[in-house]
């Protein structure tokens, strides 16, 4: 078989419908939208969630909660996943993109303490949680806040 033999399974394609194409057809004339009204003219019919006239269902129920807009979005790092750099490394957030440990800075990194460090490195990041600080200078390595 070879590129231009290609052809798709019989019976999987099939031709569009050509409405109003007389009465022979079976489409023709009114083209199955029925008689008269509003879902017979063009662009007619009514919205999405629309229901007739009755109070819509999103807006019979109540609206919940608010969005912080001061949140900052903080991408996490697991201490283990520092042990892929070489020993007395320099790891900053700008590394950690590099090297495809995160993918985002977003507002800033945060390194957590889920593993074990085993080289001895200098870590610099906008936050640390207490087990993660512990660790680090445990294996050697130094801790700075950005």
């Amino acid at each position: 078989m070879k590129l231009h033999e290609l052809k798709p399974a019989p019976g999987s394609r099939k031709k569009p419908t050509r409405k109003g194409q007389g009465p022979a057809s079976g489409l023709g004339k009114t083209a199955g939208r029925g008689q008269k009204g509003q879902k017979s003219r063009s662009g007619g019919g009514v919205r999405p969630g629309f229901e007739g006239g009755q109070m819509p269902l999103h807006r019979r129920l109540p609206k919940r909660g608010f969005t912080n807009i001061f949140k900052k979005k903080i991408t996490s790092v697991n201490i283990e996943q520092l042990n892929k750099f070489d020993e007395n490394t320099t790891i900053t957030p700008e590394l950690l993109k590099e090297a495809g440990v995160i993918k985002k800075i977003n507002d800033g990194v945060k390194i957590l303490g889920n593993g074990e460090l085993k080289k001895a490195l200098t870590v610099k990041a906008h936050a640390f949680s207490k087990s993660a600080e512990e660790k680090i200078k445990a294996a050697g390595g130094n801790v700075e806040v950005i």
